[in-house]
C-alpha cells in the first residue's frame, strides 16, 4: 500500500511538473506567474516547518528581503557574476540573518513568537525605505540581468531558464524538507507542538530544536525571495512588508502542514484565485482570498492536505469491507460445495 502510494505522489509531481513546463513553453505569459507561484511555495514551506511546532511567524517576508536584496548588492558588487551565485548569497544572508534573530526569538511562544517577527520584519521595512543611497528607498534597487550557468540570455530565454530552475529547487527542496519532516528532528518539532514539557524531561532542548527549524525556515523565504528579485531585475521593501508575510501564512494555512507538497498545493490555489479575480473580479480578488481562507478553517482546518488524507482514511474502511465481504462470500460457497 505505502509502495503504491509512493508511486502515485511521484507520478503526480512528474506530471505536475511537466504541465508547468508545457505551459511556460507553449504559452510566455505564464512563466511570470508560474515563477511567482513556486517561489510564494518555496517561502510558504518555511512556514509550514514552523507550523509544525505549533508557531506563527507574522513577518517572515523579511527573509525575502534578505535574500533579494543579498542578491541584488551580489549582482551589482561584481559585474559578472552568475545568478547562481547571486542566488546563493541571497540564502547565506537570509540563513545567517535567521540564525541570529533564532537565538532570541526562539525562546518565546505562540502570539509573542509571532509578534517579534513582526516587529523586527516593520524595522526592516521601513529601514529599506529610508536607506535610499543603498537599498533605492520605495523605488527599490535594479539590476542588469546575470547570466545563468555562464549563458548570457534573452529575457524570454532567461524567464524560461528560471523557470526550470525554479522547478528543479522547488521539487528538490520539497524532497529534502520532507525528509526533515519524517526525520527524529522533524518529529520533534511535531512533538513541541503537543508536549513541550515532556520533551525537557527527556533531555532533548525544545529551544534548540525550534532554533533550527527557524534557520531553515529563513533559509527557504531567503532562496524565494532572491529567485524572485533575480527574475524580475529588482527588489523593493514591499517583499518584505507584513501583508507579503500574511499571504505566506495564508498559503501554508491553505495547503496544510501535514505535507511539505501542501505549501505548494496552497501556492498554487492562491495565484489561481489571484488570477481569476484579475480577469473577471478586478476590485474584489482580496474578499475572495477571505471567503477561501474561512471555508477552508470552517471545513478544512487542516488544509488541503490534511483534507485528502481524511477523505483516503473515509474511503478505506469501504475498501476493507468490500474485501471482507468478499472473502466472506467465497468462503462460503467453498464450504457449501464441500458440504455437497
Amino acid at each position: 500500500m505505502r509502495a503504491s502510494s509512493s508511486f502515485t505522489a511521484v507520478a503526480g509531481v512528474a506530471l505536475a511538473v511537466l504541465l508547468l513546463l508545457g505551459a511556460g513553453w507553449a504559452w510566455p505569459w505564464s512563466r511570470m506567474p508560474i515563477i511567482t507561484f513556486l517561489c510564494f511555495g518555496l517561502a510558504a514551506l518555511g512556514l509550514t516547518v514552523l507550523m509544525r511546532a505549533g508557531q506563527v511567524s507574522f513577518g517572515h517576508a523579511m527573509y525575502a528581503a534578505i535574500g533579494g536584496y543579498a542578491a541584488a548588492f551580489t549582482v551589482r558588487a561584481f559585474p559578472g557574476v552568475d545568478g547562481l551565485l547571486a542566488v546563493a548569497a541571497g540564502v547565506l544572508a537570509s540563513v545567517v540573518v535567521g540564525a541570529l534573530v533564532a537565538a532570541f526569538v526562539s525562546r518565546y511562544r505562540g502570539i509573542f513568537f509571532g509578534m517579534l517577527n513582526l516587529g523586527l520584519s516593520m524595522v526592516l521595512f521601513s529601514l529599506a525605505g529610508k536607506l535610499y543611497a543603498w537599498t533605492g528607498g520605495t523605488d527599490g534597487l535594479r539590476f542588469e540581468r546575470p547570466t545563468l550557468l555562464g549563458m548570457a540570455l534573452e529575457r524570454g530565454q532567461f524567464e524560461l531558464a528560471m523557470l526550470v530552475l525554479a522547478l528543479v529547487l522547488a521539487v528538490g527542496v520539497a524532497w529534502l524538507v520532507q525528509r526533515y519532516f519524517d526525520s527524529c528532528a522533524g518529529q520533534v518539532m511535531v512533538a513541541m507542538r503537543t508536549n513541550e514539557t515532556r520533551l525537557e524531561y527527556i533531555g532533548l532542548s525544545a529551544r534548540s530544536v525550534l532554533a533550527q527549524g527557524y534557520v531553515l525556515s529563513a533559509g527557504l523565504v531567503g532562496l524565494a525571495g532572491a529567485l524572485l528579485a533575480l527574475v524580475q531585475s529588482l527588489v523593493t521593501p514591499e517583499s518584505g512588508y507584513w501583508i507579503r508575510s500574511g499571504e505566506y501564512v495564508f498559503i501554508a494555512i491553505l495547503g496544510g502542514s501535514g505535507h511539505a507538497v501542501g505549501a505548494f498545493l496552497g501556492a498554487a490555489v492562491f495565484e489561481l484565485i489571484k488570477l481569476a479575480a484579475a480577469a473577471w473580479f478586478t476590485d474584489a480578488w482580496q474578499s475572495l482570498l477571505g471567503v477561501t481562507l474561512i471555508a477552508v478553517i470552517f471545513f478544512a482546518p487542516q488544509g488541503i492536505v490534511g483534507w485528502r488524507r481524511r477523505a483516503r482514511k473515509a474511503a478505506m474502511p469501504t475498501s476493507s469491507a468490500r474485501k471482507a465481504a468478499s472473502s466472506t462470500s467465497a468462503l462460503t460457497r467453498t464450504t457449501m460445495k464441500e458440504a455437497r
